[in-house]
């Protein structure tokens, strides 16, 4: 006999959860597959970060949806569903709401938007969850959320939450302090090690989702692993009726009596797609979402029954670099460097040896500008990160750590002039990387001008406040300015990686899916990464992926919902 529930989640990450979640406090059977062995998705790998406006924590800040709509329309790029924008700001802080009152803690973070200047910008909008005990989830469940990436650790063991990642990363009084704190808490945790090696502490993703899950479990939604996504099933009334899923090589058909949400992520590691979508496709392996995770079968399933697409050119872009994986041989590790680019004593060329954008943007406005100058140049994707010895010795350049941690003597023999590139002098860098050495070096006396005047005229580099937010305070005039002067000098390629994808199938206000006549497939709905994002071409602010997953998780649950509360009044 088939099984059967009232809503059918595909996903476990932050849009999935959320939908499960709400479906089943407002009375439905849910289920939820996933076809990872590990639930929590791309979300609990990442910072966590949720973007909603008007929260209204802490009190009435000023904010209003007026005001986010008016920073919303003056920097999306591209037309967008004015509706699906409408209902993303009016129902976020509801959305919010009930996350709170469902048991997950959230707490306000300062942030700046993403866009500073525009009108309507803000620097409260961005919403964080504290650390949360994973032992919370039993220690059968505990080690099946998925891990954050080593990135988020420190040693590549112990969790960081925020404040201590960029306590770290930054160098800031008392850091060792604080490292040994963390260490300490990890190996006095006796009981947890005898249970595994992971920290319990779950941060950023993983503590949202750790907490988003403790309450998910409570209502008694079944959640079923290694559980692929094969197809939609359609009824004889053409309504989507449920799935069909692959599980150890079997398949099955599992019914949907009232909907099914898509929230499966993107399709970032599908270079099929990648190719058929991107005006420079770039390489699926340059995603810093998990490996092989998001090829978009919830896309590619959706589209087979007659769904329409939107944004699909867009990703969620940030800049990145490889390493090879320590310890094991042939396999390569993707790191971040999203606030690497913009610190001082360095720059990023493309391969002509020019500067191409502000190096301190957001890391979005960053990935569109590699695309850009690699249309207009051909000699970007790879860029390269310049810096001198300053830097090298205080900050990171994406997985290469600081000296403090990782001085030049320990770094691989067989990485030097592959993965990392150092010389005695600008020009002899240039060289070894392929570049003009003039160019390279005009370049790099330009920028020895900005740092000393602390104004950037090209770009504006360090000219607003989310770039000084990543700059080091203690760098005068411009905290992302400093003279590239210093002896060893190096130099990493940084490629165009993502944070997923911004296109997906096209939705409504409600979540629906949309056809290719703009009319709702019934009881198919979509939220997270497999859905349009509801900015378009845009990346508002910090967590503006979590924010609208987690809303039209919740939004598409509602209207499923209700759709089946009045289906059971008639039928009564």
């Amino acid at each position: 006999m088939m099984d059967s529930f009232d809503l059918i989640v595909v996903g476990s990450g932050a849009a999935g959860a959320m939908a499960a979640l709400r479906g089943a406090d407002l009375g439905l059977s849910v289920l939820i597959v996933e076809k990872a062995h590990q639930f929590g998705g791309t979300s609990a790998t990442s910072g966590g970060v949720m973007w909603v406006p008007g929260h209204g924590l802490d009190g009435d800040q000023g904010d209003s949806a007026a005001e986010a709509l008016r920073y919303l329309r003056s920097v999306i790029g591209v037309p967008v569903d004015a509706e699906r924008l409408a209902a993303y700001v009016d129902c976020a802080p509801e959305m919010l709401r009930f996350l709170k009152d469902s048991g997950v803690p959230v707490m306000a973070a300062a942030w700046p938007d993403y866009f500073p200047d525009a009108p309507g910008a803000r620097a409260d909008r961005s919403i964080i969850c504290p650390t949360f005990d994973g032992r919370q989830l039993g220690d059968d469940r505990y080690p099946l959320m998925r891990a954050q990436y080593s990135r988020f650790t420190l040693f590549r063991r112990y969790a960081m939450d925020l404040g201590q990642t960029f306590a770290l990363m930054m160098q800031q009084r008392g850091w060792r302090w604080t490292a040994a704190k963390m260490i300490a808490r990890y190996w006095l945790d006796i009981g947890t090690r005898r249970l595994s090696a992971r920290d319990r502490r779950f941060t950023q993703g993983a503590g949202l989702m750790g907490a988003l899950y403790k309450q998910v479990f409570a209502r008694g939604v079944e959640l079923r692993l290694e559980t692929a996504l094969e197809g939609l099933t359609l009824g004889t009334d053409g309504r989507v009726s449920g799935i069909t899923v692959r599980r150890f090589g079997q398949v099955q058909q599992i019914g949907a009596r009232h909907g099914v949400v898509l929230a499966a992520g993107g399709f970032e590691w599908n270079q099929a797609l990648r190719d058929r979508f991107y005006p420079v496709p770039g390489l699926a392996r340059h995603s810093s979402t998990p490996e092989e995770g998001n090829r978009g079968e919830a896309l590619i399933a959706a589209e087979a029954i007659g769904a329409s697409l939107a944004h699909t050119d867009q990703g969620w872009w940030i800049p990145t670099m490889t390493l090879p994986a320590p310890g094991a041989a042939n396999f390569h590790e993707i790191h971040q460097a999203a606030f690497d680019v913009g610190r001082p004593w360095s720059v990023c060329v493309n391969r002509l040896g020019l500067r191409f954008v502000n190096e301190a943007t957001g890391y979005d406005r960053f990935g569109q500008a590699m695309v850009a100058d690699q249309v207009k140049t051909g000699a970007n994707m790879p860029c390269w990160l310049i810096f001198d010895a300053k830097f090298r010795a205080k900050f990171s350049a994406g997985g290469l750590m600081p000296t403090v941690h990782t001085p030049d003597h320990r770094i691989p023999g067989h990485w030097w002039d592959h993965y990392v590139f150092r010389a005695g002098s600008i020009e002899e860098l240039a060289r070894k990387i392929g570049i003009a050495p003039q160019a390279l070096s005009e370049t790099v006396q330009v920028m020895n001008g900005y740092a000393q005047t602390g104004v950037d005229p090209e770009f504006g580099r360090g000219g607003n406040i989310y770039d000084r937010f990543f700059g080091d305070p203690g760098v005068t005039p411009n905290p992302n300015l400093g003279p590239i002067d210093t002896a060893p000098f190096y130099a990493v390629p940084i490629n165009n990686g993502d944070l997923g994808t911004k296109g997906g199938l096209r939705c409504d206000a409600q979540a629906r899916v949309l056809d290719g006549g703009g009319r709702p497939i019934p009881h198919l709905y979509a939220a997270g990464n497999c859905a349009a994002s509801p900015f378009g071409d845009c990346y508002p602010g910090a967590g503006a992926t979590i924010g609208p997953a987690l809303t039209f998780g919740f939004v598409a649950a509602e209207d499923i919902a209700a759709r089946a509360h009045e289906q059971q009044r008639m039928t009564a």
